[in-house]
């Protein structure tokens, strides 16, 4: 629904912005929903025609669809040590191994383990979704993490990728089960909160109850929670062990997840750790579903992002 509104929003302000007399500029808003309504702002420079101005606005309206999605690819990993050549078999293997995940995942799985091969050239893959995710999400974003990957990491048999509602990664050496520390990407909201001490002490709080939730068996590996801090201000948590780490693994992964926090997101208004084994986040905006009506109260702020790389 959104993007459709989204799309017929554009059709009519980039129409006015082409016009002759409209200076570039195309600006309108439309009530959703009770709770949401949505505002959109195109400009050209006026010195394009209106040929050029619809050129430039088609192609940065283009890159929504990549970039401005939930699905949107937050990093990857290719591993330079793990070099194979696109003729060899182990490359061979990883296409099919990839195309497994994906069969696996249009079947409706949201988390596939699988290897393929034989002797040395075996390798091993894992896609698992966020566990709030529908399954149409996750087929779609296991489907462009298994394309990217090849396409970002061609030439390294060990690749990771992640996406907000997705994470998948293959390998020649055997993961499953272990904890995986080597690699994390970090971001962060360079807005800080004006009351530190209160809202880490809750922030503590609900990570001890999320994390008590996901290394139940029953539990997918997810845990998820929220709690009103201040009356304007909820606070939303969210924290995830692939699903083929034991619980006193994944317990072990969050805690190091959360450790970063200390060091990096200390003070900030949102920010999230993802590692190969386990994903963590907060927020004070919703961002897990299901969705609440309101929107991110991020105006003017902007993400920072960083790698942690363990030796």
């Amino acid at each position: 629904m959104f993007n459709k509104e989204l799309g017929n929003i554009f059709d009519k302000i980039d129409s006015k912005a082409v016009k002759p007399s409209s200076g570039g500029l195309g600006k309108d808003q439309k009530k959703l929903t009770n709770f949401e309504t949505l505002y959109a702002l195109v400009q050209c420079t006026r010195d394009l025609s209106p040929l050029s101005c619809g050129q430039c606005l088609a192609q940065a309206i283009q890159n929504f669809e990549g970039f401005c999605t939930e699905n949107s690819q937050l990093g990857e990993y290719c591993n330079k040590k793990t070099i194979i050549s696109s003729s060899s078999q182990v490359s061979a293997n990883i296409d099919h191994l990839l195309a497994d995940i994906v069969t696996k995942s249009l079947q409706g799985a949201t988390f596939v383990k699988a290897s393929y091969g034989n002797g040395k050239d075996t390798v091993y893959g894992l896609a698992q979704c966020r566990g709030d995710v529908d399954s149409k999400d996750c087929m779609e974003c296991i489907q462009n993490a298994a394309k990217q990957v090849r396409k970002l990491c061609p030439n390294q048999s060990d690749a990771r990728i992640w996406y907000d509602y997705c994470f998948l990664r293959h390998s020649q050496n055997n993961f499953f089960g272990n904890v995986d520390l080597s690699y994390g990407i970090l971001y962060k909201n360079i807005a800080n909160v004006t009351n530190p001490d209160v809202f880490n002490q809750e922030l503590g709080n609900m990570f001890d109850r999320i994390d008590s939730k996901a290394v139940k068996p029953s539990s997918g590996g997810l845990g998820k929670d929220q709690k009103k801090v201040t009356d304007f201000e909820t606070l939303y948590a969210l924290v995830q062990c692939t699903r083929d780490l034991s619980p006193m693994s994944c317990a072990q992964c969050l805690a190091q997840a959360i450790r970063n926090f200390e060091g990096y997101c200390s003070n900030s208004k949102g920010c999230r750790v993802l590692y190969s084994s386990c994903y963590v986040r907060y927020e004070l905006y919703p961002f897990f579903f299901p969705l609440e009506g309101q929107f991110p109260n991020n105006k003017g702020h902007s993400l920072k992002k960083s790698v942690i790389i363990h030796h």
